[in-house]
């Protein structure tokens, strides 16, 4: 059995986070389309700068690094952008929305629908939700810690969670309430980056709220008591970039040049390149409708069957740029955004998808 151990908090104060999108080669499209959508606006081509962001964008792409992909209760697909917005695909068009509509901010890194059918996106302006027709927008002046947002979780009872680049809170539609995390030791910070921001967040199937720190390890969140799990405990690294519960109840950490490491309720395993793992960066993890487990790590991708691992690189239609998102629609394509743009598995091999397609035909 692990042990938890609880950090001390450390009071820091760090004047910016810097992030660089990784450079992957543009990708031209990939035939032609079954499905060829009419863009019905964009606003414009990406000036390859937004906030923290700086990269050279190819205009064929839908966007050029897409960071967040969710689907909605009525079935659009929404791309969450570095630089570009939120793009919407209802099987017939792309929609963009961005400051000018609006939208809290040009780069996303959350999307979430509550149980009235409302979007939440979480941005480097803030947090917006829409409710079909106009969005509302929410910063420090509301409550927020940070306009910076990292990640974004809605709870089972409708609470929602933000990170952001100064730590957490919770708002109940009303209110935002700061909730306290632990912040990491500057000396084991990587340049730049902020000890309070977590990465991820996500619950257990038994309520559970878990945080992916940026150093301080995971902590889990019981609706009394924080708890932290860290290197001490048996984590590879205390910079926990993802944390997954899989449907057999095993938890998956996945720890900045580490590899991941997986925890049964008694004890941890590790998976690296040794054990076939693509790569040692592991950005997110993702388990599909059959039980597959999917790892992105740079330039890569990694799809475990629970025996061994199969991976995807250039030669399967990816380009060599890391994938940070990975999601499953309801048809059972599996999407990736990386910094090169859309891809879906069709079972074989990567397809690139652009403005022009072409997208599955099952969508």
């Amino acid at each position: 059995m692990i042990r938890f151990s609880a950090l001390s908090v450390v009071s820091l104060f760090i004047t910016s986070v810097t992030f660089m999108s990784c450079n992957g080669q543009n990708q031209p499209s990939v035939g032609a389309s079954a499905k060829s959508p009419v863009v019905i606006r964009s606003n414009g081509p990406s000036t390859g700068k937004s906030g923290y962001y700086d990269y050279k964008p190819d205009t064929t792409q839908v966007s050029q690094y897409i960071r967040r992909i969710f689907q909605d209760k009525k079935g659009n697909l929404w791309f969450g952008t570095v630089g570009d917005g939120v793009c919407r695909y209802d099987g017939k068009s792309l929609r963009y929305y961005s400051v000018l509509d609006g939208f809290s901010g040009n780069s996303v890194q959350g999307i979430k629908e509550d149980k009235e059918g409302n979007l939440w996106f979480g941005t480097d302006g803030g947090l917006s939700k829409f409710d079909g027709i106009k969005f509302t927008n929410f910063t420090e002046k509301d409550g927020l810690p940070h306009h910076h947002v990292f990640s974004l979780l809605i709870d089972t009872s409708g609470i929602i969670w933000v990170g952001t680049n100064e730590g957490v809170c919770r708002f109940d539609g009303k209110t935002f309430t700061p909730f306290p995390i632990p912040a990491a030791v500057e000396k084991d910070l990587l340049r730049g980056s902020s000890p309070k921001i977590i990465w991820n967040m996500t619950e257990d199937k038994t309520g559970n709220i878990w945080f992916a720190s940026n150093g301080g390890g995971a902590y889990r969140y019981d609706g009394k008591n924080l708890t932290n799990i860290s290197k001490e405990d048996g984590l590879t690294n205390n910079f926990v970039n993802c944390i997954l519960q899989d449907t057999k109840g095993n938890f998956w950490f996945a720890a900045q040049n580490k590899g991941v490491s997986r925890y049964d309720g008694n004890s941890f395993t590790y998976f690296s390149e040794k054990e076939g793992l693509a790569g040692n960066e592991v950005y997110t993890m993702y388990e599909d409708k059959a039980g597959n487990l999917w790892f992105s790590t740079w330039g890569s991708v990694s799809r475990y069957d629970g025996q061994s691992f199969t991976s995807f690189t250039t030669t399967g239609g990816l380009t060599n740029c890391c994938v940070q998102s990975i999601y499953e629609d309801r048809s059972g394509n599996i999407w990736f955004g990386s910094g090169a743009g859309i891809f879906y598995f069709d079972g074989k091999s990567f397809v690139n998808v652009t403005k022009k397609g072409p997208w599955p035909l099952q969508f």
